[in-house]
């Protein structure tokens, strides 16, 4: 018998799972949809002390109950605890967890290993010792007032109110869920103590080795994909993916699947205890994609270090033009090399150098997608050392913006400076991802492009990009089109996500040669007749 321990994500209880747990009962499984205290039908059990290891401790008082078809309840009923203990031993335990839930279950599953035969982590962060719940709440203006918080909570500060019904978004998409379902969400929400988001979740380990299922909501911003491109920078933390007890499904959903998509949910729940799901391989000898070699045989050009930034110098007299390139991320901080060695990267600072302008390269520090604002700044104190320097033309400057480097574009395209010849963007993120925490942040281009007036835009798109990305570049261009912003496309045929250390083609070869040539066009350097690099 197998039975699962279903624990929602914050403000929610357990009837969120109501039609998940029908059709995981029509299987043949028990079923417990958790209303953890102060949350659900247990709102008024919570006060000023609930946190993290009350939530814990209510899942794994449940554990111990637990029972393959009904003695354990008998026993406990007629006061046998022993007997109680021996029928629980009998059961397999899944513990599935949502969003927040998913600190709760690592929590008690740390405590009762032997009792778990699986965790299913469901549209969630990676849950880490020491590391409270707040590190992964989406909701921004919620990790700004608890990061602020100084003093002791006290009064009516210890818990955070919920949604309002047009703003569950800030929590995670919710596409798909039905507007009834919505306005069930809003009506029956709770609010959350605030000591469950703080307080640090404590692991011993002991359920290091319990096989685990990540299920992940595309229509959220996650995908296998992205996991799998994560993993290949190299962050020793997330190597834990790698495992081969750990597994994953997707559903083309938003955050709440148990609401818009349930009958989908069960199954790949009931497939997850069966042992399926996509297995992520782990790097071994193999050389990750973003460190292969540059598409284009580019003569080797000394570089200029000056703290984060790299210059590559053409061989011309006088102040030359300048590209800054900005990379995507987030990138963990202790990733080596850093992004602005990866061949990518040298290679085009190489390369705008050889056709006479300053190629610019630099390292800014969004490490976490709680670090926009902050490699924002980096992105603009480059820009000023560049433009300060003799060698370059001040009032001829190019941003160039890469993958999730792309919504940092948004403050340049919100109010572009007079020196400031061209944007372009290759294989970018031009909106956030649900997930991200984004929704009311600054770090739009989607809406920023509408008041970019006449300043160029290049555009790069590959033909298999990441679905979530490419919907993104749709809006932006969408945008772009309503406010007759001056965009190029440059189309890259069967391109990947990364595709000049990855598509050695003529296509890609042509499209990087077609991106370059229109950016310093804008910038008014005279070129040479296309080369053959």
């Amino acid at each position: 018998m197998t039975a699962f321990v279903l624990v929602s994500d914050t403000y929610t209880g357990g009837w969120v799972w109501q039609d998940v747990a029908a059709r995981l009962r029509e299987s043949g499984a028990e079923v417990y949809p958790v209303s953890l205290t102060g949350m659900g039908d247990r709102r008024d059990l919570a006060g000023p002390g609930t946190d993290l290891e009350t939530h814990i401790e209510d899942l794994v008082q449940l554990i111990d109950q637990i029972d393959p078809a009904g003695e354990a309840s008998e026993a406990s009923e007629a006061g046998e605890v022993g007997e109680v203990g021996e029928a629980a031993s009998a059961c397999r335990v899944v513990l599935v967890g949502h969003g927040y839930g998913i600190h709760p279950v690592f929590g008690a599953a740390d405590r009762r290993p032997e009792r778990v035969v699986r965790v299913v982590n469901l549209d969630a962060g990676l849950a880490q010792d020491g590391v409270p719940a707040l590190a992964l709440v989406p909701d921004q203006a919620v990790r700004d007032r608890l990061g602020q918080q100084t003093e002791p909570y006290g009064g009516d500060d210890w818990q955070i109110a919920p949604p309002a019904l047009d703003a569950w978004q800030r929590s995670g998409s919710v596409a798909g869920v039905p507007a009834d379902a919505l306005e069930r969400l809003t009506r029956l929400a709770a609010p959350q103590p605030v000591g469950t988001l703080t307080q640090p979740l404590r692991l011993s380990g002991a359920a290091a080795g319990i096989p685990t299922t990540g299920v992940l909501c595309t229509a959220n911003g996650s995908s296998i994909a992205m996991v799998e491109s994560q993993v290949g920078l190299g962050d020793p933390r997330l190597q834990v993916l790698t495992e081969p007890q750990v597994s994953f499904f997707e559903l083309a959903t938003g955050h709440w699947p148990m609401l818009s998509a349930p009958d989908e949910l069960a199954e790949v729940l009931l497939r997850a205890v069966a042992g399926e799901g996509h297995r992520i391989e782990p790097a071994g000898s193999a050389q990750p994609g973003h460190l292969r070699p540059f598409l284009l045989d580019v003569t080797e050009r000394s570089r200029e270090r000056r703290g984060r930034v790299d210059l590559y110098l053409p061989d011309a007299e006088g102040p030359r033009p300048a590209v800054v390139f900005v990379h995507g991320g987030p990138v963990p901080a202790d990733v080596r090399p850093t992004p602005r060695d990866w061949p990518a990267f040298v290679g085009y600072g190489r390369y705008v150098a050889s056709l006479g302008a300053v190629g610019v390269t630099l390292d800014h520090r969004m490490h976490d997608l709680t670090d926009f604002g902050r490699a924002a700044e980096d992105v603009a104190d480059a820009v000023e050392q560049v433009r300060a320097d003799p060698r370059v033309d001040g009032e001829r400057v190019a941003l160039w913006f890469f993958s999730g480097g792309g919504l940092l574009s948004a403050d340049w395209l919100a109010a572009p400076p007079p020196w400031l010849r061209c944007v372009a963007a290759t294989y970018p993120v031009l909106a956030p991802m649900p997930s991200w925490g984004l929704t009311d942040s600054r770090f739009r281009p989607t809406a920023a492009v509408r008041t970019a007036g006449a300043l160029p835009i290049v555009l790069t798109r590959v033909e298999l990009e990441i679905p979530e990305i490419a919907a993104t570049a749709e809006e932006f261009l969408t945008a772009a089109k309503d406010s007759a912003a001056r965009v190029e496309v440059i189309e890259v045929p069967l391109g990947h996500h990364g595709f000049e250390t990855i598509d050695h083609t003529d296509q890609a070869r042509d499209a990087v040669r077609h991106a370059v040539r229109s950016v310093l066009g804008h910038l008014r350097l005279p070129l040479d007749p296309p080369a053959r690099n």
